[in-house]
Formats: structure tokens, C-alpha cells, sequence
């Protein structure tokens, strides 16, 4: 797999190969950063299978999904949505944070996620559209605590018989992802910055802080060491600035806590 940079810690590459040859569509629930488009991405690369993707938010609309109707010299077409793309292509289709959805879209993609694997194109001729062999649905979803997240109706979850979750790994682990990303940064300042982050999530996983850390920012943390900040600077414009979006008395909890690892 070329340009390999997801590090398979948990069997999840492995839960997903073996869904897709049982033709069971599979959600990955976990929080942001720590992966999850990673996996995705890469799977649907290691088994050669055409990837599209729809990234959900209160904008999306059955119109992306679906498609709309379309005029051009006087002629009404239509112009297919993602999913109706990705289902008579029969390759694989990413539906990244679908807990972020709003409930006409669900509807929609709930009709086309059944056993039957079918669409009636309403919107246009009435035509239905069946899902070539072979094609395969990957979810994501976001933990409730996550701003935009909303509860997945039961008879949408069901569609998802393989359920996998992804945390954030051990540290030693996430020392091995983290090298992947910056090869030429220093182990002892990445481990340093791990074990920070790893207090901040901590810290937010009991509601004393409000913001859990990503691998993204133990990833860039590693790569501003590695091109000559110290690691406290690093640590303050990666880790402890954000915070100051919660205001000062947040913002100074976690600047003690980088004064305190990083003196």
C-alpha cells in the first residue's frame, strides 16, 4: 500500500476487510483525530476500491446525496448526487461524521442502505437505482459530547451491523504513528508531548477541561521540534493557545500545566 501512514494499533483494517467480504457496512465511532478518515482512506486504497466520500453538516441536503434536476439550452437533466454515483459504481462510499445530519437526509440514506440496496430517484424520473456488486458503506460518528452530533435513529444504526471503535492509542503506540508523520523529530521531545496531550485528554474526558487533544496536534507538535522551536513554545502554540477560546481562567489551567511539564 503506497504511502501507508495509518498504523493498524487495534484490528480495525482487519474488521473492516473482513465486513466487506461478508457485504456488512461497517461504523467507526470514535472522536475527532484519531484516525478515523485515515483508516478509510487507506483501506479503500489497499483493496483498490473507488472512494467517495460525504462529509456531513447541518448544509448537507438530499440534493448532494441524491441529486438535482438541471437545465441547460433548454433541456431539463439531471445531475447525480454522491450516492447515487457511488451505488452504480459499486465501489465504496465514506459517510464521515453522519451523525451530524439532519433528518430528511437520514431518511434518504437510510432507503438506499437497506437489504434491497436501492434508490428511487423521486426527484427525477422515478427511476430506481440498484447498487452494483460489490458496494460497500463505511460511517463515522462522533461522540454526543461533540458540537453538531445528534443521536443516530435506531433503524439507521441497524444498517451498520459491524460496529468498530477507535480511541486514542497508548502512547507508545501513538509514539510509532507520530514518527510515521516526523521522522526526524527528537523520541524524548515526542514522548514529552504525548504524555501532555495525554493529560489534557485526561483532563477533558472528566469535564475539567473542555477541549480533548488530537493526534493531529501530537503530529504537529513533533514537526515544529523537529525544524527548531523548543518544545515549551511548540507545546504552547499546539496544545495551550487553543484553550484561550473557553476563556482566560482555561486558557491559564493548561498554560500551568505546560509551565509545570516544560519548564
Amino acid at each position: 500500500m503506497s504511502g501507508c501512514v495509518y498504523l493498524d494499533w487495534n484490528g480495525a483494517m482487519e474488521a473492516l476487510v473482513g465486513a466487506r467480504e461478508a457485504g456488512l457496512f461497517s461504523l467507526i465511532i470514535g472522536p475527532k483525530g484519531t484516525g478515523k478518515t485515515t483508516l478509510v482512506r487507506e483501506f479503500a486504497e489497499s483493496v483498490g476500491a473507488p472512494l467517495e466520500t460525504v462529509n456531513f453538516s447541518l448544509r448537507t441536503r438530499e440534493s448532494h446525496l441524491v441529486g438535482s434536476k438541471t437545465l441547460e439550452d433548454g433541456s431539463v437533466g439531471f445531475s447525480e448526487g454522491v450516492l447515487v454515483r457511488s451505488m452504480k459504481g459499486g465501489g465504496m462510499l465514506y459517510l464521515d461524521e453522519i451523525n451530524a445530519a439532519e433528518a430528511d437526509v437520514l431518511v434518504r440514506l437510510d432507503e438506499a442502505l437497506d437489504d434491497r440496496r436501492q434508490l428511487v430517484l423521486k426527484e427525477s424520473s422515478g427511476e430506481t437505482v440498484r447498487a452494483a456488486d460489490g458496494w460497500f458503506v463505511v460511517g463515522t460518528i462522533n461522540p454526543l459530547t461533540h458540537a453538531g452530533t445528534k443521536e443516530l435513529p435506531p433503524q439507521v444504526l441497524s444498517r451498520f451491523p459491524v460496529r468498530i471503535r477507535l480511541e486514542y492509542p497508548p502512547p507508545d503506540v501513538e509514539a510509532r504513528i507520530v514518527e510515521r508523520h516526523a521522522p526526524d523529530a527528537d523520541a524524548g521531545a515526542v514522548g514529552r508531548g504525548i504524555a501532555l496531550a495525554g493529560a489534557l485528554r485526561e483532563a477533558a474526558a472528566v469535564e475539567e477541561l473542555e477541549y480533548s487533544p488530537s493526534l493531529r496536534e501530537t503530529i504537529s507538535f513533533a514537526k515544529l521540534v523537529s525544524r527548531g522551536l523548543s518544545e515549551k513554545e511548540a507545546a504552547v502554540l499546539v496544545f495551550g493557545n487553543v484553550y484561550a477560546q473557553w476563556g482566560e481562567a482555561e486558557h491559564r489551567k493548561v498554560a500551568d500545566v505546560i509551565a509545570s511539564m516544560f519548564p
